[in-house]
């Protein structure tokens, strides 16, 4: 039996704070606010609010060394990644799959071999399901 996978969305500002630190993890506070003063203009106080916010929530754990916090992913990026796409899947498309992809598809480059190796997914799935 397969163990239900946590429902993850992730707001904007942290996206951003959890790319820094599935960079440079562990890392403290300090740094993640230095990675981010060119795009987002936060204050020390503001990113160490969000962190310390999401540690609760599960996103990120903390370690104390000496008198400082260090923080680490408490998902992947591919968890981060999947909520965000059963996000849209279910507002966007009302659950609907086919004319999400179908949106994907029509607005995106998308080459033979991205085709092929999609092509390849699903009679893979559609073998998966029928047995």
């Amino acid at each position: 039996m397969k163990t239900p996978k946590r429902k993850i969305e992730l707001s904007e500002g942290q996206w951003a704070i959890m790319k820094v630190v599935w960079e440079l993890q562990p890392c403290a506070a300090p740094t993640v606010q230095e990675a981010l003063l060119k795009s987002r203009k936060w204050s020390y106080s503001t990113v160490r609010t969000l962190m310390d916010r999401m540690v609760p929530q599960g996103l990120l754990t903390t370690e104390k060394v000496r008198n400082l916090t260090l923080y680490r992913a408490a998902i992947t990026p591919q968890q981060a990644q999947r909520g965000e796409v059963l996000y849209a899947l279910k507002n966007a498309f009302n659950g609907a799959l086919t004319p999400m992809v179908q949106c994907l598809l029509e607005n995106n480059d998308t080459t033979p071999e991205q085709l092929a190796e999609l092509e390849k997914f699903i009679q893979e799935k559609r073998r998966n399901t029928d047995s």
